[in-house]
């Protein structure tokens, strides 16, 4: 029996509705969605509450806290004006006290009528005044000893080589008078005190305007300037010293082209030449001491040979050759021993075939290398004798070498090359020590805090606060050394503050921080929680969403209930 299509078409409608209703999922039960719900909210509790404390624990940035307005003070010299006040004590034994208060009166008078730089002053006072004074009293820079002759007919002096003494010779008619207000002696010791120390003045008002710091002290008169050959010296002495290292290290080599000589007196010849000479210098730098002897050492092939000159009867290098004399792919000369920077000094013994050798111009035998050290060509003191026969230099041989070696080893440190005396410049190489570590030392302080500011995402570990807390407090001991005179003190407090700035500004931690920025911990971080994020914000939104419609429904239904 046949349906008809009215019929067919009826029954399919019916159908439908239970076709797709069986091909649905069976409902969640309440339990499945508590329990997934857990979950979800298990993953982000571990994330929130564990998680994300250690993340940032972990990967914050401990800034100590820093006095940056008072590390820029000290950049800029507002909290330090360098002075430097030298105390000459006067020792006027044949004088009554009353001529000598009246001399010491006029001189300084007319001293500081001539001084033209107010940062760097001339102070006398009589030795007795000194004797009275309180046990930190300034460092004496200079005694002028008076001394009375009949048969002078004006007043000369005579600067002590191994002193800090100035003898001053005069006829006794030149003491002024009590109501006098001016006297040739007078003047005489001033003019000769300003000589004495015109060229430290200058240094430090060389080193003063190049420096930040120093913008706050007036610059010298213009009636006074320092003549251009004193500052082209004084720029060619800077540029060819050694930058200040807490310890230097000097390296003696002798050097030979054939095997002989084989030895040499080193230890009496550093003993009595360089040995004192470190011993005065330790106030300023440590010093170690290094000897090696190198046989068969030749000339770099690149090298010009020497030339035979007829007229001077010798081997002669050309001046602009000196700077390859140092054959450094072979010779075994290491630039650096340790921390701090090697001063090197050879002594060259040179062949038989090739002596004597010496500068062609100049016809020197020795020259300073600037920054690097000093090169002594030792040639036989006979030309009928040649040193390459003796196979070892005995100490009488090295007396030379090592007083030119000394005398280099000065010009290396900065030292000035006047007055004569040589603790008057070491004197003056304190000073001049004390205030480029105390510019230098404020001027990395400076530096540090810009940095800080500039990059706030670099770490300041505990160590560089405590290192800028002692910066700080020895630059005040230095700044404090130097207005009141006591330089060796002042010197002392700056070396620890430049080694704790350095220190400081030199940390690893803080370095490494620097090449590390935050979009590169970006692009670290996404790979990493991207393919773990999505899930767990998906799941998060999804039973978000569940319970939004839940309360919804919740709500329609109660609004029903209320309407019925």
């Amino acid at each position: 029996m046949s349906e008809k299509p009215e019929d067919l078409g009826s029954s399919q409608t019916e159908m439908a509705p239970k076709t797709s209703a069986s091909t649905l999922p069976p409902p969640e039960k309440p339990s499945a969605i508590q329990q997934r719900f857990k979950v979800v909210a298990a993953f982000w509790a571990v994330i929130l509450f564990l998680g994300f404390p250690i993340w940032w624990k972990t990967t914050s940035i401990y800034r100590a806290e820093l006095p940056v307005q008072e590390m820029l003070d000290w950049a800029g010299g507002k909290s330090c004006r360098p002075v430097f006040p030298l105390e000459i004590r006067f020792d006027t034994p044949p004088l009554p006290e009353i001529e000598a208060q009246q001399l010491l009166r006029i001189t300084q008078h007319t001293l500081d009528d001539l001084n033209e730089f107010s940062a760097h002053h001339l102070r006398l006072k009589l030795a007795d005044e000194e004797a009275q004074q309180a046990t930190e009293k300034a460092d004496t820079a200079l005694t002028v000893r008076l001394q009375a002759q009949d048969d002078l007919s004006g007043p000369r002096t005579e600067l002590q080589a191994d002193t800090t003494t100035l003898d001053v010779f005069y006829p006794p008619s030149q003491i002024p008078p009590p109501s006098s207000s001016n006297s040739p002696l007078s003047s005489f010791i001033a003019g000769e005190l300003q000589r004495l120390f015109a060229e430290e003045k200058a240094i430090m008002a060389h080193i003063l305007s190049n420096n930040a710091m120093g913008s706050n002290v007036p610059p010298p008169n213009s009636k006074q300037q320092i003549s251009p050959q004193l500052a082209e010296s004084i720029t060619k002495r800077l540029r060819r010293s050694m930058k200040y290292a807490e310890t230097y290290h000097l390296a003696f080599s002798l050097f030979t082209p054939g095997s002989a000589p084989s030895s040499w007196d080193i230890e009496s010849a550093v003993q009595e030449y360089i040995s004192p000479l470190v011993q005065a210098l330790s106030p300023i730098s440590n010093f170690t001491i290094d000897t090696q002897v190198q046989l068969y050492a030749t000339f770099s092939p690149s090298t010009p040979a020497p030339e035979y000159d007829k007229t001077l009867g010798a081997w002669t290098l050309k001046e602009e050759n000196l700077s390859a004399f140092i054959n450094a792919a072979e010779w075994p000369l290491s630039p650096s021993i340790g921390t701090g920077p090697t001063i090197n000094f050879i002594l060259y013994v040179p062949a038989p075939e090739q002596s004597p050798l010496l500068v062609k111009d100049s016809k020197a035998i020795s020259w300073t290398i600037p920054q690097w050290g000093g090169v002594f060509i030792l040639n036989p003191p006979v030309p009928s004798e040649h040193l390459n026969n003796t196979p070892h230099l005995p100490a009488s041989t090295l007396t030379t070498p090592f007083l030119t070696f000394s005398h280099q080893l000065l010009s290396l440190l900065g030292t000035p090359s006047t007055p004569l005396s040589l603790p008057l410049r070491l004197q003056t190489l304190i000073r001049i020590r004390s205030a480029t570590l105390l510019l230098s030392a404020s001027s990395t302080l400076g530096s540090l805090a810009r940095l800080t500011q500039s990059l706030p995402q670099i770490p300041i570990p505990a160590t560089v606060a405590s290192s800028v807390s002692t910066t700080l407090s020895h630059l005040s001991l230095a700044c404090e050394g130097l207005q009141n005179g006591r330089f060796r003190d002042a010197l002392a407090a700056a070396r620890v503050a430049e080694t704790e700035a350095e220190k400081s500004f030199f940390e690893k931690s803080m370095v490494g921080q620097m090449y590390f920025p935050d979009e590169h911990k970006v692009a670290v971080y996404l790979p990493l929680l991207g393919p773990i994020g999505v899930p767990l914000v998906l799941g998060l939104v999804k039973e978000l969403r569940r319970i939004i419609t839940g309360l919804k429904a919740k709500r329609q239904v109660g609004a029903e209930g209320v309407m019925g």
